[in-house]
């Protein structure tokens, strides 16, 4: 870092000081909703000033996770799934981050290697260390014109200070609960400072985090570091043997395929031995199952990078092992797929369970990539790994599974009567708008027209500030508010 500040440096941290107000503002103020999409768009402005003219690389890649990120932020606008959202808050920042490093990082930096994610790290603590030397030369700016006895005198009486804080707040602790006529003393003394607000305090603290935040990364981004990082991992420095990896492999295929075929036998011929339901035996196994597939991709992954392979016959001879096990893990697949949507039928849908099946539509295009992989050497399995997993979060966060939840709930209550009312209360907006609808078309329905009462009320009552707004929310409390509830 250079050790003079620059007219630019001083405009660009007045910058990253209004964002820090911009995030305090959307962020701390009540629950988040388009508050999120603003802060992100207020972000990105001040990113592509800041870095106007720079030779970015990685761009096409950079520009599909530019993409995803905004979505992500615009899901807080659209939709209102708690588990997600809670989720999305270490998401995107991570996301954000990558993205930054990624378009600012030499071309020759491999982002799908482990030594990027120690380059992000590096890059995270030299922000750090960024804001360090920053204030030292702040402090040498201010320090300049002032009589140095003085000055010295101040930093030692400021640094007395600090030290006696945390000892002050320990010790006034233990005598307050020695003497009550002490306490009392001490209670009040936050009477004599009315002025000073704690809230405000800690918003204050919160602008200046992020403003340093956002400020020395950005300023440490932008000089691309030359020092090449070496990478320390070298995969070709471990290499299993190919007839213990084959063993390995007919024993496992061998068990898998008398599963296969006692799955075939039962239940996928619709009959089942024993005292089980459906329902039972789905719930039974669709877990353990999810469980043995995840450990079937990570043998293929593992036999893909570290067996060696050679001479050419046992080559081939892994590859028809690996491509067993792809299709019976497929099988394990389908039937725990059944199993789920049987149980499903039996007890409702919920949000784990859609998420389930989707995470086993992922799954099934994972596989698919990995046959192909198998014969394909020359194929990539982590870049492909880690779009399809950026594409499939993003396509969850904005195709809205709640709304998917309800519909089907509402369907199993059209075919069979049965629905949990209260569960659909315990969603989010889209649980809210599916009790409007089964009240439109029932209104007998028990114990609905009371929630709905309540609803309603919460409805009328809504005070949320611009933060927190949210499209779903809004449509939902218009119904709520049009709703004659007789």
């Amino acid at each position: 870092m250079e050790r003079k500040i620059g007219k630019s440096d001083w405009i660009f941290l007045l910058l990253c000081l209004l964002l820090g107000i911009v995030v305090e503002e959307s962020f701390f103020r009540g629950e988040i909703g388009i508050s999120y999409l603003v802060v992100i768009l207020a972000f990105y402005t001040l990113f592509f000033w800041r870095y106007r003219g720079f030779t970015f690389s990685h761009q096409r890649f950079g520009y599909l996770v530019l993409i995803c990120i905004w979505l992500l932020s615009v899901s807080f606008f659209l939709n209102n799934s708690t588990m997600l959202t809670a989720l999305n808050f270490l998401v995107i920042p991570g996301m954000v981050v990558f993205h930054l490093v990624l378009i600012t990082s030499q071309k020759s930096m491999p982002w799908n290697k482990p030594v990027f994610i120690s380059y992000i790290f590096s890059r995270l603590i030299e922000a750090i260390k960024y804001n360090f030397i920053f204030a030292a030369i702040l402090g040498k700016v201010f320090k300049s014109g002032v009589d140095e006895r003085k000055y010295l005198v101040w930093k030692k009486v400021f640094i007395g200070l600090l030290i006696s804080i945390p000892v002050l707040f320990v010790v006034l602790r233990l005598l307050m609960s020695a003497d009550t006529q002490f306490e009392l003393l001490i209670g009040g003394i936050p009477q004599w400072f009315e002025v000073v607000n704690a809230e405000t305090v800690m918003r204050i603290i919160i602008v200046f985090f992020y403003t340093f935040a956002i400020f020395g990364l950005l300023q440490v981004l932008f000089k691309k570091q030359i020092k090449a990082i070496k990478q320390d991992l070298n995969v070709d420095s471990f290499k299993m043997d190919a007839i213990i990896a084959i063993t390995v492999l007919v024993l496992i295929n061998t068990v898998y395929l008398l599963f296969t075929v006692v799955q075939f036998k039962y239940f996928f011929s619709g009959t089942l031995q024993g005292d089980f339901t459906y329902a039972e035996y789905a719930r039974k196994g669709f877990f353990e199952l999810l469980f043995v597939t995840l450990i079937n991709l990570s043998i293929i992954i593992f036999v893909l990078n570290f067996v060696d392979r050679i001479p050419v016959f046992v080559s081939k001879f892994v590859q028809i092992m690996l491509t067993v096990l792809v299709l019976v893990s497929g099988v394990m697949l389908c039937s725990a797929f059944l199993r789920l949507s049987m149980y499903e039928q039996a007890y409702g849908f919920t949000f784990i369970r859609i998420m389930s099946h989707s995470f086993m539509i992922f799954l099934v295009v994972i596989f698919m990539y990995t046959l192909v992989k198998i014969w394909i050497e020359k194929l990539s399995l982590f870049h492909f790994y880690f779009i399809s997993s950026l594409l499939y979060y993003t396509a969850i966060n904005i195709i809205d599974l709640e709304k998917i939840i309800v519909t089907q709930n509402i369907e199993r209550y059209e075919q069979s009567g049965k629905i949990d009312i209260y569960h659909l209360n315990n969603m989010s907006y889209s649980g809210v708008m599916g009790l409007i609808d089964l009240y439109e078309k029932d209104q007998s329905l028990p114990g609905l027209r009371g929630i709905l009462i309540e609803r309603k009320q919460e409805a009328l009552q809504d005070n949320l500030p611009w933060q927190s707004y949210n499209l779903k929310r809004e449509q939902a409390n218009e119904r709520l508010k049009n709703l004659v509830l007789e």
